[in-house]
């Protein structure tokens, strides 16, 4: 990879590459758990770069920008997409936009990761690129987590990448469990066994007053998802399920969630049913403080860009170094819209910016490390 030439870090050369292998990487379905084309295009691109890429035994491609004793710094983004492999991966140009699944959440990012390495330069400490599999849904956040039980060395902070969410520092990782809760009973006749407990009626009463919980003076969301069950309009339900997703911007609110939750499915699985709870999911929440030096020098590196900060929530690969103890956050490239659909998209203009305020970070964050 050769960078350009620009004013101020903007490259624009280098934001053309990146932006060609967005569309690249973008064309290549990879649905969580099936990232493997897409790993061996990113270890493509890496070998050509020079960082001696290596795919571990979860998946992960692993680059190292910059050696050094001591901790390192792990800059990732993820490899795998919400859409299904049957699903046409088109990427569509039209000025000032790229339009396609999974263009900005997260194939941007995971173009960008090389660039951001050569911009930021060698520095002091070492410096690894991973690009993650398992990041989305029910992946778990399996890629982060292995990349950071597995480093090469001890890391010292994380800086994931997605792609859309230019002038956004997050610093607080919103934790989710996720669960499938499933009510069981004897069923029988509509008007005859009138009386018999029915799954649907458990699983439905559950289910709302599940979403209607509240955690007073905290950010929190719950959802259930999908629901299913019942054998014929004139049968009691035999089975019902429902799938729910509790999501807080602290532990400790969490927590609440979820023993409130179990207390409902508890108490509604009435004199005759049974109910099973599987847990499909567990992210943790975290987060960093505003002044800490990783949410600091990324603040700081957008006000240089002259690119306005937002301190923000979401739930990301960081949300793993939180529960590994490692500071971490989440940064963007550019702006864009409609993740997770197929009409996502992301403008192409602001991309240099957003790589020359990412580096900016890199090579701070590491010069008050060092």
């Amino acid at each position: 990879m050769t960078a350009g030439t620009g004013t101020d870090g903007r490259d624009s050369a280098l934001a053309a590459l990146v932006l060609r292998r967005t569309v690249e990487l973008a064309r290549i379905p990879a649905p969580t758990g099936a990232e493997g084309n897409r790993a061996s295009l990113v270890r493509h691109w890496w070998d050509d770069d020079g960082w001696a890429p290596s795919i571990d035994s979860a998946g992960n491609v692993w680059g190292k920008a910059a050696g050094g004793p001591g901790p390192a710094l792990l800059v990732a983004a993820h490899l795998d997409t919400v859409f299904p492999a049957d699903l046409p991966h088109e990427v569509v140009a039209t000025p000032g936009r790229l339009t396609g699944p999974s263009v900005g959440d997260d194939s941007i990012g995971v173009a960008a990761l090389s660039a951001v390495a050569r911009l930021a330069g060698p520095g002091p400490g070492p410096l690894w690129l991973v690009a993650t599999v398992a990041e989305e849904g029910m992946g778990n956040l399996a890629g982060i987590r292995h990349a950071l039980a597995h480093a090469p060395q001890p890391v010292s902070a994380v800086i994931a990448i997605e792609g859309n969410y230019l002038g956004r520092v997050v610093i607080t990782g919103v934790g989710s469990i996720r669960w499938r809760v499933h009510y069981h009973g004897p069923g029988g006749h509509a008007w005859e066994r009138s009386g018999a407990p029915s799954a649907v009626h458990a699983a439905a009463s559950a289910a709302a007053r599940i979403a209607d919980l509240t955690v007073p003076d905290a950010r929190y969301s719950v959802n259930i998802g999908s629901f299913g069950g019942g054998e014929a309009i004139n049968a009691r339900a035999r089975d019902a399920w429902f799938e729910a997703d509790l999501r807080a911007g602290t532990a400790a609110a969490l927590q609440q969630l979820a023993d409130r939750a179990a207390s409902i499915v508890t108490t509604t699985a009435g004199p005759g049913l049974t109910v099973d709870v599987a847990e499909l999911g567990r992210r943790p929440a975290g987060g960093v403080a505003p002044s800490s030096p990783l949410a600091k020098a990324a603040s700081d590196a957008l006000a240089r860009a002259g690119i306005d900060c937002e301190l923000s929530a979401a739930s990301t690969d960081a949300n793993a170094a939180y529960e590994a103890g490692v500071a971490a956050v989440a940064l963007g490239v550019t702006r864009g819209e409609g993740e997770h659909t197929p009409g996502e998209w992301i403008e192409t203009a602001p991309v240099a910016s957003g790589l020359a305020a990412l580096a900016d970070t890199i090579r701070h964050f590491r010069r008050e490390q060092g």
